[in-house]
């Protein structure tokens, strides 16, 4: 594989999480609930994906995301991160089973170990789209993530998505964030 992934290369493999935090509003308590979680995530690679005099090399990604004991996780994502060397480019596209999806982009150098990326709605490049009823009443307006891989074999992520929601009247940031270990 000899760094055509870049800094994606150090995510091929089976991660596991059991430190995860998710800061965000609960509709059943009708309050912004601090839940801790457990999480899966698989990254395959592939390419390389070529678009014309583009290169592209990816990762396959799923993840799953649960509370405690719970048996079907409250959150799942699939997609691809996609890099290339030759711009330094790093994309993350997703879908949530919500419908919501989102393209986000940013730079790094191939032998970054801490990147962001980011979407915003309407933006030309690295964008969001939803469903009716999310624009309608839970409208995601920005995504950014961060992502810094360690030393010890394990990655970590901080990301903010901002909401503008019926239940606040200026815009809300809903957090995730964990710290992952290798598991296969």
């Amino acid at each position: 594989m000899a760094g055509e992934w870049g800094p994606l290369e150090a995510l091929i493999g089976e991660w596991e999480g059991e430190g995860g935090l998710d800061s965000a509003y609960s509709h059943a308590k009708e309050e912004v609930l601090a839940t801790p979680y457990n999480e899966k995530l698989s990254f395959k690679p592939f390419g390389p994906v070529q678009n014309g005099a583009q290169s592209l090399y990816g990762l396959d990604y799923k993840s799953a995301m649960w509370r405690g004991d719970e048996e079907n996780p409250f959150h799942t994502e699939v997609g691809y991160w996609l890099w290339d060397g030759a711009t330094g480019e790093v994309l993350r596209g997703f879908v949530v089973p919500r419908g919501i999806t989102v393209l986000a982009g940013g730079t790094a150098g191939a032998d970054a170990t801490t990147f962001t990326l980011s979407a915003d709605k309407g933006d030309p490049l690295y964008a969001i789209g939803e469903n009716r009823y999310l624009a309608d009443h839970a409208s995601t307006l920005s995504y950014q993530v961060t992502i810094t891989l360690h030393d010890d074999d394990t990655w970590s992520y901080d990301e903010t998505t901002m909401l503008r929601m019926d239940e606040f009247p200026e815009p809300f940031a809903h957090t995730d964030r964990n710290r992952l270990h290798r598991s296969g």
